[in-house]
């Protein structure tokens, strides 16, 4: 726990009004945490810049981030068995990643939600969320009002289905925050300038997890 909690430290140094943050970060991290430790996913939510940012935390989750993460030496063994020489490559270029979809990626099935479902795009995450999220796994939604409805309505798919829900939101949280089990509302109003504090709260969330399973 020394280097997670020395991540928040190096948040904090460089954004000092996240302090605000720090608990409600800790609790993120240690629901994600604990959500990894047992196999499970994380699923992310979020629309424009939000969805962009959903986006980046699977990047930075899905492979190595700061720290070398080799492909298992047991799974090498298998990948050379039954590779060969492409095995070898296989065995050296790939990257142990800690799980995480992106809701809305999948545009073909999005397509044919909106077109086949009246007001199909206010649910098109929740469809998502309901085929992917199993017991166990968690949810994150980005909105910097907390109150966009499509997040919100994958968010209480999330929760029907046994996910703890994580808001990434403003200063005012809106109706995500109030709903989430954690609520991480970085002090700002104005949506880019949420968006500028965002980046380096999840930066350092991927960050700790990184240390904690890699490190």
């Amino acid at each position: 726990m020394e280097k997670v909690f020395a991540c928040l430290d190096a948040l904090e140094s460089r954004y000092p009004q996240l302090v605000v943050c720090r608990n409600d970060i800790l609790s993120a991290y240690e629901a994600l945490a604990e959500c990894y430790k047992k196999g499970c996913k994380l699923l992310l939510a979020g629309n424009g810049g939000s969805y962009a940012d959903a986006q980046h935390i699977a990047g930075e989750l899905m492979k190595s981030f700061k720290l070398p993460r080799r492909c298992p030496e047991e799974f090498s063994d298998k990948l050379l068995r039954y590779g060969g020489e492409r095995g070898v490559a296989l065995s050296e270029k790939l990257q142990c990643g800690l799980p995480a979809i992106v809701l809305g990626e999948h545009q073909a099935l999005n397509t044919a939600f909106v077109n086949d479902v009246a007001e199909g795009g206010e649910f098109v995450f929740a469809q998502q969320a309901f085929v992917f999220g199993k017991k166990g796994d968690v949810f994150m939604g980005i909105s910097t009002s907390g109150n966009s409805r499509n997040v919100m309505n994958a968010a209480c798919v999330a929760r029907a289905a046994g996910l703890k829900v994580i808001a990434l939101t403003g200063a005012r949280g809106g109706e995500l925050a109030g709903f989430a089990d954690i609520a991480i509302k970085v002090p700002a109003d104005e949506t880019y300038m949420i968006q500028e504090l965002h980046l380096p709260v999840y930066h350092c969330l991927c960050l700790m997890l990184e240390e904690a399973f890699y490190g």
